[in-house]
């Protein structure tokens, strides 16, 4: 098994990249700030410590979405995401 680690936005967003049994996973940190995401596939965002604040596509208002919540996204859209405070994730795409 490889792992492929990204960083985004000035390294304030570090995911790593594996494939599970169920498909491509990634597993990151967000530190505080404000980030906007572009989508290639659909994904399920499930949040594992801190809370993200999320602004999903067609949608003017934002969502708290702390520690055991998750939430879906499609595929070629983009969405906002605040953080106040350091935040894990994990991320199914399918």
């Amino acid at each position: 098994m490889s792992f492929s680690v990204n960083h985004y936005f000035d390294n304030k967003v570090t995911s790593i990249a594996f494939e599970s049994a169920n498909g491509p996973v990634t597993s990151g940190v967000m530190s505080p700030g404000e980030y906007t995401f572009d989508t290639s596939k659909r994904e399920l965002m499930k949040v594992v410590e801190g809370e993200l604040t999320v602004r999903l596509p067609g949608n003017d208002e934002w969502q708290s979405f702390p520690a055991g919540s998750e939430f879906n996204v499609d595929a070629n859209v983009s969405f906002d995401v605040k953080v106040a405070s350091a935040t894990a994730y994990l991320c199914f795409y399918s």
